[in-house]
């Protein structure tokens, strides 16, 4: 290997914030906080948003975005409030289309 050009590679910790939980690895990620780990030793710090203790596939506790605001906007937009008044909606576009100019 050519010297100077690759990166340091070193042991960091690398800490979910939203979980509190950390675990130390080798990266070489450029970091400027540093953290005293439990073996005495001080180690660079990255922190992360989302690790796999706090990702919901991980930890089985799924998230559901509400999808009901989308519905009702749309429906809003189109003035749309049931299934009924979507088809007929449709039906005179549709027929409005067909009429020659």
């Amino acid at each position: 290997m050519k010297e100077g050009i690759h990166p340091k590679y070193r042991d960091v910790v690398f800490m979910d914030v939203g979980a509190d939980f950390a675990y130390v690895t080798r990266s070489t990620v450029h970091t400027k906080d540093t953290i005293k780990w439990k073996d005495g030793k001080e180690y660079p710090l990255y922190k992360v948003a989302i690790s796999s203790a706090s990702h919901p596939f991980y930890t089985g506790k799924q998230r559901f975005v509400d999808s009901t605001g989308r519905i009702e906007k749309f429906r809003q937009r189109y003035q749309l409030n049931d299934a009924a008044s979507m088809l007929e909606s449709l039906q005179k576009k549709k027929q409005e289309e067909k009429k020659p100019s």
